[in-house]
């Protein structure tokens, strides 16, 4: 079946660039200390205001000298030491040497540093194997950071190593866009709570435990607004409580087309629909839309399918994107590679398929293997899984050994 034939479908592209094209990047900061940045996403560039390294250093242990007028014929007088902190203050003539640590400064009238391994000392002289080229071994002031270059662009989420090089700086806070505030529920009247004992046709809740999990890597403050019965009056209610306190709402469950299912229906009544129906496998029914607020507010809304799988795909390809963007951070493309199928994989046209593998280098060959069974309610299969293996909309099924486009699952999912 294709796509034309599906007229209620948008294709993913089309989705994700229609919410962005919605949304409003947020534009409250705050600033706080380094350590509580982690996550973050940088509200403002932030420029070097020191060079790094500081000084001129030594790269080894070893023996700083001036090559001019040095042959390795001639033994040169130790004059002295320099250690990291404790720089050599003396004056260094012709034919001394200095003996110089890793992270040193270099002493001034010298230009390059011998390995220690290279040299024979006897006593208070030394002894060069060879004559290195000017400069050897010497770090030069600022050229990992020169002063007054930009180390941190704005819209930068604050990476650990990002945290790191922060700190080498002296940077002690950092402006931050403010956290968004996430309301997250499940609805279906066949949903438990954990430890609660099943009656037939009933469920345990794990969508909402998965969202909330997800939504810990983004570093947001998530409302757990629970679970809500199909009951177009209490998920009003819920709907309302949470557009009062959050940017966005996520809920799971009620966008497809069953009787009972109302949430749809509750965020026509309270907002707009902007679009629902994603060519996408797994995860059709999604729903995006919005609710006003006061002072010209808006709260956005993301309606999930209630299989597990499908909610965890669309959150991941669609909602993780527009929450990024909202958050004010530079998105940049997820990285795709190449890999050979070890498995066949089944597929009609009309949809992007969204399998999942597990990839695995052999023998310096990319290669991925299908979980096994795909169905939207198989947790197990994305549980178990490392990579998507990604099958355009337009596509068919895939023999064994065929190349296929894997997307490696990245540190919002992992």
């Amino acid at each position: 079946m294709d796509y034309c034939s599906q007229p209620g479908l948008l294709p993913i592209a089309d989705a994700i660039s229609q919410m962005q094209s919605a949304i409003t990047a947020i534009t409250d900061s705050e600033t706080v200390p380094l350590q509580a940045a982690l996550d973050r996403v940088n509200a403002e560039a932030v420029y070097s205001s020191v060079n790094i390294p500081s000084h001129d250093n030594s790269a080894m242990d070893g023996y700083a000298f001036s090559t001019a007028n040095t042959t390795p014929e001639q033994p040169l007088k130790l004059a002295g030491i320099a250690l990291a902190g404790h720089p050599f203050n003396g004056e260094v003539q012709e034919g001394e040497c200095v003996r110089i640590m890793t992270g040193a400064i270099v002493p001034a009238n010298t230009d390059t540093v011998i390995m220690q391994e290279q040299v024979f000392v006897t006593e208070n002289f030394v002894q060069l194997k060879r004559l290195p080229d000017v400069g050897e071994n010497i770090r030069r002031a600022g050229e990992d950071i020169a002063l007054n270059s930009l180390v941190l662009e704005k819209g930068k989420r604050i990476a650990p190593l990002y945290i790191g090089l922060l700190a080498s700086l002296g940077v002690t806070h950092v402006k931050v866009f403010r956290r968004l505030r996430i309301a997250v529920l499940s609805t279906g009247d066949e949903l438990k709570a954990g430890g609660q004992p099943l009656q037939a046709g009933e469920i345990y809740d794990s969508n909402r435990q998965t969202l909330l999990a997800l939504l810990s890597r983004i570093n947001v403050t998530a409302i757990d607004c629970g679970l809500v019965e199909d009951d177009p009056q209490k998920i009003r209610s819920v709907f309302e409580s949470a557009i009062a306190q959050a940017d966005v709402i996520i809920s799971s469950g009620g966008v497809s087309v069953g009787d009972a299912d109302y949430t749809k229906d509750v965020l026509q009544s309270l907002g707009k629909i902007n679009f629902w129906k994603v060519a996408i496998k797994p995860g059709k029914p999604f729903a995006f839309g919005s609710f006003n607020k006061p002072q010209d507010k808006t709260c956005w809304f993301f309606g999930l399918p209630g299989n597990p799988v499908s909610a965890v795909v669309t959150y991941h390809q669609l909602v993780l994107p527009a929450l990024r963007y909202l958050a004010g951070e530079e998105i940049e493309l997820a990285l795709g590679l190449r890999a050979s199928t070890e498995s066949n994989l089944k597929k009609q046209p009309g949809r992007a398929d969204y399998q999942r593998g597990i990839l695995r280098e052999i023998n310096g060959e990319n290669i991925v293997q299908s979980t096994g069974n795909q169905g939207s309610g198989v947790l197990t299969s994305i549980a178990n899984a490392n990579c998507y293996i990604v099958l355009e909309q337009e596509s068919g099924s895939v023999t064994k050994g065929e190349q296929v486009r894997v997307i490696p699952f990245d540190k919002f999912l992992l």
